[in-house]
């Protein structure tokens, strides 16, 4: 019977179990999340945290009993040097397990895991919290620049005031007559460009026209032309007209 034994071989030896979570905790270093069948993703977090816990403190015996597990120099190095810091704050609880369904070829229960530091999508609130903290000095500091220029606008006298009014019409003079030169050399702009814009349409109108009258010149001459033609082919018949008739009374 196995009456309170839960430790999962994963149907595997020990030395091929060990061998194979070494295996998927470096990868997991490697790349900050892995995807696997969900007893695997428990059994690694098991063999994993411990590691990670081992990765905060530093020094020659941690990085070796890390390294009797990983047997992999580039993982150890890894591990200390951009794991660590990051979950230097965090009291266990480095890695989450999303479950992402069954896979097709054996209907296995598969899931992700992943070093929760390392997910910003997930955590998009941890910046915003760090951003936000202010110490004390610095209110106190905000304070005394806040209430600063309240009291010398209290303490400048009246002449001072005038004096400042005075230099920033001064000042706004030369700005409002630069405005008003642009202005008037935009308004000339637009009316040259209005009065090229007219010669324009007034010569395309002028053009227009001047073909307009040819044509209407050339249909008049040709109308002229086609009567007098049509009153030379009618006098021409009736001079033929007599002709006919008296040759008709000699033949009969």
């Amino acid at each position: 019977m196995r009456h309170g034994k839960k430790f999962n071989h994963l149907g595997r030896t020990a030395s091929h179990r060990n061998a194979m979570l070494s295996n998927m905790a470096c990868s997991l270093i490697e790349h900050k999340r892995i995807n696997t069948t969900v007893a695997k993703a428990k059994a690694l977090r098991v063999y994993v945290e411990p590691l990670l816990t081992k990765s905060k403190e530093d020094n020659t015996h941690n990085r070796r009993t890390v390294f009797s597990y990983l047997q992999n120099k580039h993982a150890v190095s890894e591990l200390f040097r951009t794991v660590a810091p990051k979950i230097a704050e965090r009291n266990g609880g480095y890695t989450r397990i999303i479950k992402t369904g069954f896979r097709l070829g054996d209907a296995a229960d598969t899931a992700l895991i992943e070093l929760v530091d390392f997910n910003e999508l997930y955590n998009p609130n941890a910046e915003e919290k760090k951003a936000t903290r202010r110490s004390r000095k610095s209110t106190k500091k905000e304070a005394v620049a806040v209430f600063a220029p309240v009291k010398t606008e209290e303490t400048q006298p009246e002449v001072e005031t005038e004096e400042i009014a005075e230099i920033e019409t001064k000042a706004e003079e030369p700005a409002e007559v630069e405005n008003e030169a642009k202005v008037e050399v935009q308004a000339e702009e637009t009316e040259t460009v209005e009065n090229e814009v007219q010669a324009e349409v007034e010569a395309k109108a002028e053009e227009i026209q001047g073909e307009a009258e040819e044509t209407v010149e050339a249909k008049s001459e040709e109308t002229v032309e086609a009567a007098a033609e049509t009153e030379t082919e009618e006098t021409k018949a009736e001079e033929s007209e007599p002709e006919t008739d008296a040759s008709e009374e000699e033949k009969n």
